[in-house]
Order: C-alpha cells, then structure tokens, then sequence
C-alpha cells in the first residue's frame, strides 16, 4: 500500500512513517503543509491519504481543502484526516465528496498501531472509519432533522456503528445483541432514509451519507 502522509509535527510525522514501514507499508510521501500535499496527491497518486486537517501555511483547513481538491481530481481517492479536535464540518465536507475511502481520526486516540493500521488499511479498501466522538456529535447535530425523527434509540445506535465502519458482526458485539437483531435494524433503517434496494449502491455508506446530508 502506497500511502501519502501530511503531518506538520515532525516528531508525530517521523512515527507515522516507522509504524507505516514496520507494516510493510510504502510511504510514497511525506509532507507539512497544504501545496505540496496537493501536489504530492496528485502527481503520485497513493493508494491512501493520511492528512492532518491543519498545515501551513494558515493552520485552518488547508489538509482539508487539498484533500477534497484531490479527491475532486481524483475521484474514489481513499483519505483518512487526522484532527486534534472533533470537527463534525470537516468530516461532512470529506463525505460530501463521496460515499467511499473516508476517515476521521482524532490523534489523542491513536495509540494503537496496530488497529492505527488497520484504520488506514479499510480506508483504502474503501471503507469507512469515522471515530466514534465525530460520529457521536454529527449525530447530535442531525437530532432534530426528519429522518432523525423516525429512528428508535436502537436504530441510531446501529447507524453510528455503521459510520465507524463496523460490519453485522461488530455491531452485535458492541451493543451486545444478536446479529439477527442487526440485520432487523438495518433493514428497518434503509427505507426511513428513502434507501430502496439497489444492485449497485452501497445501502450501508449511503444511509450514512444520506442522514449526515439531510
């Protein structure tokens, strides 16, 4: 997996590199600050971004901005932000550009390499992986939206483990339920958000991108 880092701290950037290699993962790239990181997007083509959200020049956004600028490019580009906060707008801007390979990370939490890696390797599968802090809050912030309405307390519960990327499985053991009662909420979820059944989209990301856009 060829990946390209963005990081300003060169401490916390140098260890992102050495966990990445110790993986066996190539670092294509790695930058600190919002120009080169386009430009290193967009020239190399990773197969993963790993973007802190503030870089120079302005410290504000612009990881962000040069992710979605890539992505615009490049559509499907797997990015996974790293914040030192719980942003809900930077990772609604991120999902905006697409329905699959996204990720917010927040750093206070990655203290796991292991699973660290394994976070960055579903989103380059594809997948998704939102924390569950930014979830929590971007739920919040939906609360008094329509579709919101109509999920039960179990039903939101099942939704904020689909963003964070969870298969039937892992949700069952998180809320510690049964994998029938699972795929139950699941299939209840779909129409409430106007999901239909479809041989070409993905239900599962779409009812999360679908709530978070309402």
């Amino acid at each position: 997996m060829r990946v390209v880092l963005a990081e300003d701290h060169f401490l916390l950037r140098d260890g992102l590199v050495r966990l990445l290699t110790a993986f066996g993962h190539e670092v294509a790239a790695a930058v600190d600050n919002g120009p080169e990181l386009l430009t290193a997007l967009t020239d190399l083509r990773p197969d993963v971004a790993v973007v802190d959200v503030r870089l120079p020049p302005g410290f504000s956004d612009e990881g962000l901005r040069a992710a979605v600028e890539a992505r615009t490019r490049q559509p499907g580009l797997p990015v996974l932000l790293l914040s030192q906060y719980v942003e809900p707008l930077y990772a609604h801007e991120l999902l905006a550009t697409g329905s699959e390979g996204v990720g917010y990370a927040l750093k206070d939490r990655v203290s796991n390499g292991a699973q660290f890696i394994a976070t960055i390797e579903r989103v380059a599968a594809g997948g998704t992986a939102m924390d569950p802090e930014v979830v929590s809050q971007l739920l919040v912030r939906k609360a008094r939206d329509t579709a919101m309405a109509t999920l039960t307390a179990r039903e939101r519960e099942v939704l904020e483990c689909l963003a964070q990327g969870r298969s039937n499985t892992g949700i069952a053991e998180t809320l510690f339920i049964s994998e029938k009662a699972v795929a139950k909420h699941i299939g209840n979820i779909f129409p409430k958000l106007g999901l239909p059944p479809s041989d070409t989209d993905n239900r599962r990301v779409l009812a999360v991108l679908a709530y978070l856009d309402r």
